[in-house]
């Protein structure tokens, strides 16, 4: 089997583990979506059954996994109780502006960490490496909440951006340049905090990579025979410091989008985020299931996007892959 169908493999029983805890843990935990229903006297004892039936929560806990598993792989993820609607068009629609939350802060973080820990990297001990070190060390300590709460404090007070969903009260009226423009400005916010939150963490393992490349033989004696420093850094020192920095591109996927939801919340983003809150609270059972597993896909994704990266780039791995093959 090849390596990238062993990591394929290995995804699809992540998302299996994933779902079975999600039903196992739905099941423990007390309370149902019609415990609100059951204290109105307007409601007979028959109606809530009827309800329950319905949406097949009278079913025992295996059957009912067992019905949605098979459902899941025609892209069905149940009906949502509190929205009356199936779950997976409801998810879809405010999964695409969580992606482009996250894959815009993706984009962006990796934009300014690698670059600013190969500088730091290759000058270390000097003023903007000792700046850098004493600001995301300061953002790491401090936890993401807070630092979304300050900005958003910030932001609301001098109203230089745009607080509180994707688009204006007026967004059908204006041009195209301007609901451009409008979407950027409600974009800035959350895109910013994500940013700052995940580059204080990436670029230290940039830096580290860079530093250990820069310690080998080779790049010693490529110094020793006088090839320029600019030259060294980019054409012999990154494509060896960029194998772990690729690895983390699947758990810096992971770590934006746990922080988007967290983000949207906070900043009023129409994403996963406050629907997954939203169907908590209310105990919208395969709501909640069918974000939790959204969420995971898109983990899934991400790590299988850079398992890609690293074989395509890594020699060695492609090797491993075909050694397995061969036994």
């Amino acid at each position: 089997m090849s390596y990238i169908a062993r990591r394929l493999m290995r995804a699809i029983l992540l998302l299996l583990g994933v779902s079975a805890l999600c039903f196992l843990f739905t099941e423990m935990a007390p309370g149902s979506f019609f415990d609100e229903m059951r204290l109105n006297p307007q409601i007979s004892p028959a109606t809530i059954a009827a309800l329950r039936s319905r949406y097949g929560l009278d079913q025992p806990l295996v059957v009912r996994y067992e019905r949605w598993i098979k459902a899941a792989l025609h892209a069905d993820l149940g009906h949502s109780i509190a929205y009356n609607t199936p779950v997976a068009p409801l998810l879809w629609s405010r999964a695409k502006n969580t992606l482009l939350l996250s894959t815009t802060a993706l984009f962006l973080t990796w934009l300014i960490s690698v670059p600013l820990g190969l500088w730091t990297g290759a000058r270390p001990g000097g003023q903007v490496d000792r700046l850098v070190t004493l600001v995301s060390s300061l953002l790491i300590s401090v936890p993401e909440l807070v630092i979304a709460m300050a900005l958003l404090a910030i932001a609301v007070r001098w109203h230089f951006l745009r607080v509180g969903g994707m688009m204006s009260a007026d967004f059908g009226d204006l041009s195209a340049w301007e609901k451009l423009s409008d979407l950027l400005l409600h974009l800035a916010l959350p895109v910013f905090i994500l940013v700052l939150c995940e580059t204080a963490v990436i670029v230290r393992h940039v830096r580290a990579s860079v530093l250990e490349v820069l310690q080998a033989r080779y790049v010693q004696a490529a110094l020793g025979y006088g090839t320029s420093r600019t030259r060294l850094l980019v054409r012999h020192v990154l494509p060896v410091a960029a194998n772990p920095a690729i690895s983390l591109l699947g758990f810096s996927l992971a770590g934006l989008l746990s922080g988007s939801l967290m983000v949207e919340v906070v900043c009023g983003w129409p994403g996963l985020g406050p629907l997954i809150l939203e169907a908590t609270l209310a105990r919208d059972l395969y709501l909640v299931i069918g974000g939790i597993m959204f969420s995971a896909l898109f983990m899934v994704g991400g790590n299988l996007v850079a398992d890609a990266m690293l074989f395509a780039l890594d020699p060695r791995i492609r090797g491993e892959g075909n050694g397995a093959d061969g036994h």
